[in-house]
């Protein structure tokens, strides 16, 4: 009889994890398949807009350079130009205007592709420019909020007086929580959470190299390793000298994919709300992910 009880509930509970399985997936292709229709709409409107621009610019910009290349008797620079642009819309050249027409479908897609990239590397900078602006002591004063997180070391346990690796896990949880929120937000290393100076000594002497090089380059590698290396680009490491005693400042810009947490095996999604860092279940992970990338 309990054999056939715990039988029972190992099937119930893997039925339930198929289920929860087959509804993440399904919102996750529902997600993917919003991805791709947006970008494909995104490029679809910029080759229309650019074979447009090709037939109404480029088509009679290359009429004017043939014109003052060649020479054309008894005949204006614009009387050449507006007929054989006529000339074109009623059809009497299709070689030439589909020619025309591709070179300005390859000049929107490569410039709308180029915009987005642009677009994406401005608003990092604004968003690095308005936090360089602000005073780090003012900032420290006015203590932690839904844009400013304080953590007292990266890896030294001032309780126990050793390292501990759940102290870089809540690290990289704060990290994780901000590139997954829409604005992103300053993490301070070297900070209590009522808003006292403790320095990075501590987390320097745990090192090989006791600087500031060697803990940017421990901070990064935990992150690559932790949230994956394409990651690292959003997040900007700066040192300051506050009451003679060194702070580490992270500027994390929200990311444009979802971040999640690789903990062992698992992969957990982090979202900054509040003044807190919240772990998210599949379901409302899902919709949040859905929600914040997937118009």
């Amino acid at each position: 009889m309990t054999v056939h009880l715990k039988f029972d509930c190992a099937l119930v509970i893997v039925i339930l994890l198929v289920r929860v399985l087959r509804i993440f997936m399904k919102r996750y292709m529902v997600l993917l398949i919003r991805l791709v229709k947006m970008q494909f709409r995104l490029y679809l409107a910029a080759a229309f807009i650019g074979g447009v621009v090709g037939i109404l610019i480029f088509y009679p910009l290359y009429d004017f350079v043939y014109f003052h290349e060649h020479g054309v008797e008894n005949m204006t620079a614009f009387d050449y130009i507006s007929g054989r642009f006529i000339a074109s819309l009623q059809g009497h050249t299709p070689i030439k205007t589909w020619f025309i027409a591709k070179v300005g479908i390859v000049f929107g897609v490569v410039l709308a592709w180029v915009y987005g990239k642009l677009h994406k590397k401005l608003a990092q900078i604004e968003q690095l420019t308005a936090e360089l602006q602000r005073d780090l002591k003012a900032s420290i004063q006015q203590g932690e909020g839904p844009l400013l997180e304080f953590k007292s070391s990266f890896r030294w346990d001032y309780q126990q007086a050793c390292t501990n690796k759940n102290i870089e896990t809540a690290v990289i949880k704060t990290l994780a929580g901000f590139m997954n929120s829409h604005v992103g937000g300053t993490l301070l290393i070297g900070i209590a959470d009522d808003g006292k100076v403790l320095g990075l000594e501590n987390d320097f002497n745990t090192l090989r190299r006791k600087d500031s090089d060697g803990y940017e380059q421990l901070l990064m590698t935990t992150i690559a390793s932790s949230l994956g290396a394409r990651f690292c680009q959003y997040i900007h490491v700066m040192f300051h000298l506050v009451n003679e005693n060194y702070v580490c400042r992270l500027i994390v810009n929200p990311s444009p994919h979802p971040v999640f947490f690789k903990q062992n095996k698992d992969a957990k999604f982090y979202l900054r709300t509040g003044g807190g860092t919240r772990d998210l279940n599949i379901e409302d992970a899902t919709d949040y992910i859905s929600q914040r990338w997937g118009r």
